[in-house]
């Protein structure tokens, strides 16, 4: 196998033998090549066939690349019935191509090991797109599930797998589509914020308790709003506390999700201490999105999966949404005989969420006014995707260092090694805003612009600093999309992605100014003092 998408593969340079770092073995890595290889094929054969192209075919594209994203799907059955559904779809495209004997290619599926062979710089500008779509594929398949499609986005789906499968494009050809990556993620990660406020209202600042009460329980982690709300639906009157995991702890600030009194609090930190905080639970665990670490024995009786996360002997709830199996399963374990008292990496009882564009733009006057008095003198957004490997306590230290007249903004799961901290209140506006979940970089997109707007200069000259961790590939599509609205300086780290080589950082340092982080202390003087 080979694979270097994320950010924990082996020696910074990729994972090879007989399974990655995730702990996909080889053969599943290789489905997964070949599954890419078939969307590359559908994207083939859809050029100049546009007019056949169906929402069947564009949902095909969506569930394939989610499925290659890290930490989805380690079952090789689903894999090869995907790659089964996509083949078909592809014989709907170019029907004759299946009985013709000639040798043009247009039916054909794109070796992948190819692309891990070829020239470093080509090979990392396909990377960037590849992985970027692949991310992007998660914003727009959530937004599909609440109804909410963009005929933009599909087509460039296959813009770029068809790009990424071209065998004779260089830099010049590949790199204005990476950029192009930016742009149409932005307009995705808009339309999932649409999706997501119009179906269950404007996020609002909200406390969530880290304490399980006694009595049965379901863990429901992810991204997927309306995979949350069915279970809540499902759960009503039968005596089953819902605890949010990981990324699915925005939900609480839904005002929609406000009305389920047995949604309680938020179970556990990120994603990566799964195997640590699940094991012997007595209750049952659903995973909707991208959050699934190899399961222990001591709690795979009590694990679920749904949507596109599949992993081996796992119970799937399929299309039928039915959670009966979910619900008996917590129901026979019955859940801690006494309230549980847990608590974040820093030892704190409670963590708020909430802070969307629309809470923290509904008081931007008063923000506006506290920068102009001087009692915030700057802006951090630090966060992104949390991971296992080491060093990733440098973004505890450096929120705990920041200035107390500084903000931090912060997203996803990467808020998990600090957002347990109580570091105050300025001006009436508590120091860390959580934003949401890592689609949520919108947000903070919409607060940057409004700021520079509100002070009449470039977003680059706002007293604004972005300290991002990455992990996978939806942080590759919104670094992308930060990259096409011109943002510079952004520190990421705790690694550089392995796919980017020596050029294309160089180019990304010349035109960006991007740079890994070193340690708390040097980068926020260097960061204050820009």
């Amino acid at each position: 196998m080979f694979c270097y998408q994320c950010e924990q593969t082996a020696g910074c340079t990729g994972c090879t033998g007989n399974a990655g770092v995730c702990g996909k073995s080889a053969n599943t890595a290789r489905l997964q090549d070949e599954l890419t290889g078939a969307l590359i094929g559908l994207a083939r054969a859809a050029e100049g066939n546009e007019h056949l192209v169906n929402e069947e075919m564009n949902q095909l594209i969506l569930e394939g690349l989610f499925t290659t994203v890290t930490n989805v799907n380690f079952n090789d059955e689903t894999l090869k019935i995907l790659i089964y559904k996509i083949e078909n779809a592809k014989k709907k495209l170019v029907p004759n191509c299946f009985t013709c004997s000639g040798s043009c290619g247009r039916n054909d599926n794109f070796d992948m090991n190819t692309l891990w062979t070829t020239d470093e710089d080509v090979r990392s500008l396909k990377s960037l797109i590849l992985f970027g779509i692949r991310g992007m594929a998660a914003y727009a398949y959530h937004a599909s599930v609440l109804g909410y499609t963009d005929e933009t986005i599909s087509k460039f789906f296959y813009k770029a797998l068809f790009a990424v499968g071209m065998k004779d494009w260089g830099m010049d050809e590949l790199l204005p589509i990476v950029l192009e990556v930016g742009e149409v993620n932005l307009r995705c990660m808009e339309l999932l914020d649409q999706a997501n406020t119009t179906t269950y209202g404007t996020p609002v600042p909200t406390t969530v308790p880290l304490t399980i009460e006694k009595g049965p329980f379901i863990i429901i982690t992810g991204h997927d709003l309306k995979d949350l709300q069915l279970l809540l639906e499902q759960t009503k009157d039968k005596g089953i506390n819902i605890y949010t995991h990981g990324e699915m702890l925005p939900a609480h600030a839904y005002p929609e999700f406000k009305k389920y009194s047995h949604l309680k609090g938020n179970f556990g930190t990120a994603w990566q201490n799964q195997q640590k905080e699940f094991d012997n639970i007595p209750g049952a665990i659903l995973y909707t999105t991208n959050c699934l670490m190899p399961v222990k024995p001591s709690y795979a009786d009590r694990v679920f999966t749904t949507e596109v996360v599949s992993y081996p002997e796992m119970v799937h709830i399929g299309e039928e949404k039915d959670f009966t199996p979910v619900i008996e399963k917590a129901l026979a374990l019955g859940g801690y005989t006494k309230d549980q008292h847990m608590t974040g990496i820093n030892g704190g009882i409670q963590v708020t969420t909430g802070f969307s564009h629309g809470t923290v733009l509904s008081v931007a006057d008063q923000v506006i006014e506290a920068v102009k008095n001087g009692d915030i003198k700057h802006f951090f957004l630090v966060g992104g995707c949390d991971g296992a490997r080491v060093g990733r306590n440098y973004y505890t230290e450096f929120v705990k260092q920041s200035p107390e007249d500084s903000i931090i903004l912060t997203l996803a799961c990467g808020k998990y090694r600090f957002n347990d901290l109580d570091l105050g209140t300025i001006g009436g506006l508590p120091r860390i805003m959580d934003m949401g979940q890592c689609n949520d970089a919108y947000s903070a997109i919409k607060v940057a612009i409004a700021l520079a707007e509100a002070f009449e200069c470039d977003v680059n000259e706002l007293p604004l600093s972005m300290v991002l961790s990455w992990y996978e590939q939806k942080a590759v599509c919104i670094l992308l999309t930060l990259f096409y609205l011109g943002i510079k300086n952004i520190h990421l780290g705790p690694t550089l992605p392995a796919f980017i080589s020596p050029n294309v950082l160089n180019f990304l340092v010349e035109n960006y100014g991007i740079s890994p982080i070193s340690t708390p202390e040097e980068d926020l003087k260097k960061l204050l003092n820009k």
